[in-house]
């Protein structure tokens, strides 16, 4: 039996859900620190950095996805991760998260000596991110 009541959890990519289904607790990476949020909630947006998304079944069973940045939003009982990614540790390919961080740091590499107008922020947050994979791939 859960030790806190449950809510409806989602968390979606642009290619769709990657988790949606009702947990104890939501814990996500937020711009300024970890959010962690239990039912009944107060509503809440927040802008999200590229980390560890955990998402508290019950019973101790967590689902935690390796997740890019975005947004984040608890309205009444219902919370909503929209990221631009997001990986189940399980499923993590870590020669590509290495392949992808490569490619990032070779960039910003590329910004830093005038040769790429991309975003930086975009690329810190690509690299965050592939460097997330390779650790929740490490804890699994």
């Amino acid at each position: 039996m859960a030790d806190h009541p449950l809510f409806s959890v989602s968390v979606v990519t642009p290619e769709g859900p990657a988790f949606e289904g009702d947990a104890e607790m939501v814990i996500v990476p937020g711009a300024a620190g970890e959010i962690g949020v239990l039912a009944r909630h107060a509503p809440l947006v927040a802008m999200l950095n590229a980390g560890s998304t955990r998402v508290h079944l019950g019973d101790g069973e967590v689902r935690e996805y390796a997740t890019g940045p975005g947004f984040f939003q608890v309205l009444e009982d219902r919370a909503i991760a929209l990221v631009d990614d997001a990986v189940a540790a399980g499923e993590i390919d870590a020669d590509r998260a290495r392949r992808q961080l490569e490619e990032a740091q070779a960039e910003l590499q590329r910004v830093e000596s005038g040769d790429s107008t991309a975003d930086r922020w975009q690329l810190e947050q690509r690299i965050r991110h592939a460097e997330n994979q390779l650790t929740v791939a490490g804890r699994s």
